[in-house]
């Protein structure tokens, strides 16, 4: 062929990577002040950043995936909403389903919330959809003035906070669920007690934050 097609056709995607949105530690703080008189809204995002799981997989929890003794949680579901129908699935990946090691301070949190409720083991904790925590993020946003930045960041926002505290990219990743990190290493997979150490240091981090 005299030209070739691919150089004619335009790139796939965008041209410009669109810019990566996340809370530092301090403007996570101010927000949540915002979310304390509604316990749900609270709980719902006292979860998704320090755990740094997906917006699905929070909707889908159920009181049963805590095992508050042994300071775990486990992710193996994700809840989708679609035309108005609401469908309980697989999470996105493989690699999804995990277990992860939960601070000591946000176990206390969960127990308080679990007293509240009276529903069964197995039913979903919050019973809402991801537009009532758009809803809320925006109220949380306009009464605290930090920026505005998308559900899906929080998990960004734990990143984040992860890699101030040190945590390397292998860490992360297996902590997140995801497939890879940009990491080319055969053995990608956390140990538990790197898992530990991480709940461990949110713990200290935590209470300085508090004082």
């Amino acid at each position: 062929m005299k030209d070739n097609p691919v150089k004619i056709a335009s790139s796939m995607g965008s041209s410009k990577a669109k810019e990566m949105l996340f809370w530092t530690r301090e403007e996570y703080q101010m927000f949540k002040k915002a979310m304390k008189e509604k316990p749900v809204s609270y709980y719902a995002f006292e979860t998704l950043y320090w755990c740094g799981i997906r917006c699905g997989e929070l909707l889908a929890l159920t009181k049963v995936d805590f095992d508050l003794e042994k300071k775990t949680l486990t992710i193996n579901k994700s809840l989708q909403h679609l035309k108005g129908e609401i469908y309980v699935t697989n999470p996105k990946t493989e690699k999804s389903n995990r277990v992860i090691d939960l601070p000591d301070f946000l176990c206390d949190k969960m127990e308080d919330f679990f007293s509240m409720l009276y529903r069964c083991d197995d039913t979903r904790l919050f019973n809402i959809l991801k537009s009532y925590l758009h809803h809320e993020m925006d109220r949380g946003v306009r009464e605290t003035g930090v920026k505005r930045i998308w559900i899906h960041d929080l998990r960004h926002s734990h990143v984040a906070h992860l890699i101030e505290l040190g945590f390397s990219p292998v860490d992360i990743a297996d902590r997140l669920g995801h497939e890879s990190l940009s990491v080319t290493m055969t053995d990608s997979h956390l140990y538990p007690s790197k898992q530990r150490k991480m709940a461990d240091k949110f713990n200290q981090d935590y209470e300085r934050m508090e004082e």
